[in-house]
């Protein structure tokens, strides 16, 4: 896959995680509190941890990856490829993805947040679980030229996963534990 194939992998994978996750701790924390401060700092703290583990996580995994494929390379050649144009182009795309990856987790995490800055309540609740719903179309539309499939499809794919998780993390009743 090209260096952008990559990047919008890992574009939507990150923000699908910030957004869904917080999104989830959301809707957990509403069976037990609609406090905006505390939804807010759980919201935030969730979507900081997600950014690192999802950022290192990339990093590990696409070292993993790209030094397996120029291992792979040098054996084939019977020559080191250690400080070559090979080995440059694979730290930056490590490093690239995993910015990305990191970045964009954060990126879809602040987005169910936003509503508790200005309202509170159920009505945070909804408007944020509303602002949700709306970021998924927009990635739904982006997946689907990414892919070259069906714009419809992606969309609904998009959508139906968040509101799965919705109805699970509500349906949880974590309040009552």
């Amino acid at each position: 896959m090209s260096d952008g194939g990559d990047r919008g992998r890992y574009l939507i994978l990150g923000t699908i995680d910030g957004l869904l996750a917080v999104l989830g701790i959301i809707v957990g924390l509403a069976t037990v509190t609609t406090d905006p401060g505390i939804i807010i700092k759980a919201a935030l703290g969730g979507g900081i941890a997600l950014c690192l583990t999802n950022g290192i996580g990339s990093y590990l995994a696409e070292t993993a990856v790209e030094y397996g494929r120029i291992t792979s390379i040098e054996r084939a050649m019977l020559e080191d490829l250690r400080d070559t144009h090979i080995e440059k182009q694979a730290r930056r795309k490590i490093i690239r993805d995993s910015l990305v990856h990191g970045g964009m987790s954060l990126a879809g995490s602040v987005v169910p947040v936003i509503p508790f800055f200005v309202t509170n309540g159920w009505t945070a609740i909804i408007a944020s679980v509303v602002l949700c719903l709306f970021t998924l179309i927009g990635l739904g539309l982006y997946s689907g030229r990414v892919s070259s499939q069906s714009y419809l499809m992606s969309v609904v794919r998009m959508v139906g996963l968040g509101t799965l998780i919705v109805i699970v993390c509500s349906l949880l009743g974590l309040g009552h534990i």
